[in-house]
């Protein structure tokens, strides 16, 4: 019904406006029983997806990624779903706009967005008190992240301040932070991820981190491996839990689509290089960092890959614009389906099976 009645109502719209109206429908789920209600139609119980991470407890592997819920605004939404985990922001410090509109752009051929955002939020302010509202709503939810970035006014050397900023209001109302460094929306934003800052920006975090929350670093897909290894070794360093690897890409190979929007491209095109990316930090760090993989995930194989590749949990972000709402549950209930038909007692038996078939199939 989504691919046939509702992307084409909502493809039909500017993408802002489409996901503006979609917030504006997704607010029914704060309505109190939505969630539950949705809960049980869209919850796959199978307890074999359990995941144990960071030392958090997630019912299933696939968690909602930064981006779609920058303001925390449908966290019953997301529970109601299905998904494992959610992360909410962008939050910045400072309340700001993000860039002038129009800022996302749709590849339909590819199954790809293009965004230039830039990190429009409410700001860290607004965030804690919407997530202290949320905390005496739900008595149960999903692992709740919050990712923070960089205040655009704030100038590259006031960084460390604009992130503790965020970090020591949101902390204690989250299960987990995710530092990003690698957005290519906020000018400057990734020369973060140069050593020296980011390694001070880490210290600085963890320094703060009186409660020991789990914080995770976002990367970019577009970094050389060389530089990649020097951003785990300050991760390690820093006594950082994990890294989320990719956020959007700079790179236009490929596409079907001619376009010349700026920004940063996600979804199916960006599916092969998160595999690489997740692939190499999986060799680099050997369970030094736990690793979530993001990046064109649109299906339960994409998901078993990504696994495969070496990453313990998925998010979603892209590929919900095109294959809609059902797609957690319809992930969830694939692996459920593939574990049954190969008989593992496992989500690690069945990752290690579905590396197996696919080596033989090569």
């Amino acid at each position: 019904m989504y691919k046939q009645l509702v992307r084409p109502f909502f493809f039909s719209m500017q993408p802002e406006t489409a996901h503006d109206l979609m917030r504006v429908v997704g607010r029914v789920a704060e309505v109190p029983g939505i969630s539950s209600m949705l809960g049980s139609l869209f919850h796959v119980n199978d307890p074999r997806l359990e995941v144990h991470l960071a030392g958090l407890r997630f019912d299933n592997p696939v968690g909602l990624a930064a981006g779609l819920d920058k303001n925390a605004e449908l966290i019953g939404l997301w529970r109601g779903l299905g998904f494992g985990h959610i992360e909410v922001g962008t939050v910045t410090a400072r309340s700001q706009p993000g860039n002038p509109k129009p800022r996302i752009f749709r590849l339909a051929g590819d199954e790809a967005l293009i965004n230039r955002m830039g990190f429009p939020s409410e700001g860290a302010d607004a965030l804690q008190r919407r997530l202290q509202i949320i905390r005496s709503r739900y008595a149960q939810l999903p692992p709740l992240g919050a990712n923070i970035g960089k205040s655009r006014v704030t100038e590259i050397d006031g960084a460390i301040d604009d992130y503790l900023y965020s970090f020591t209001r949101l902390a204690p109302l989250v299960d987990y932070l995710t530092v990003n460094v690698s957005s290519p929306n906020t000018p400057g934003l990734r020369q973060l991820q140069e050593r020296d800052r980011l390694s001070a920006l880490l210290r600085a975090l963890q320094a703060a981190n009186e409660g020991h929350k789990p914080i995770f670093v976002k990367v970019a897909p577009d970094l050389s491996f060389s530089a990649i290894e020097e951003v785990l070794q300050c991760c390690v360093e820093a006594g950082m839990s994990g890294i989320i690897a990719t956020n959007t890409t700079i790179e236009r190979t490929g596409l079907r689509t001619a376009t010349s929007e700026s920004g940063g491209l996600s979804g199916a095109p960006l599916r092969a290089r998160a595999l690489e990316v997740v692939r190499f930090i999986s060799s680099q760090t050997r369970g030094k960092l736990a690793l979530i993989g993001v990046g064109g995930i649109a299906s339960c194989a994409d998901t078993l890959n990504m696994l495969a590749a070496g990453a313990a949990m998925v998010q979603l972000y892209t590929g919900l614009i095109y294959e809609g709402p059902s797609l957690a549950r319809s992930i969830q209930r694939g692996l459920s389906c593939f574990m049954d038909q190969n008989q593992c007692a496992s989500l690690e038996e069945a990752v290690r099976v579905w590396s197996e078939n696919t080596t033989k199939a090569a």
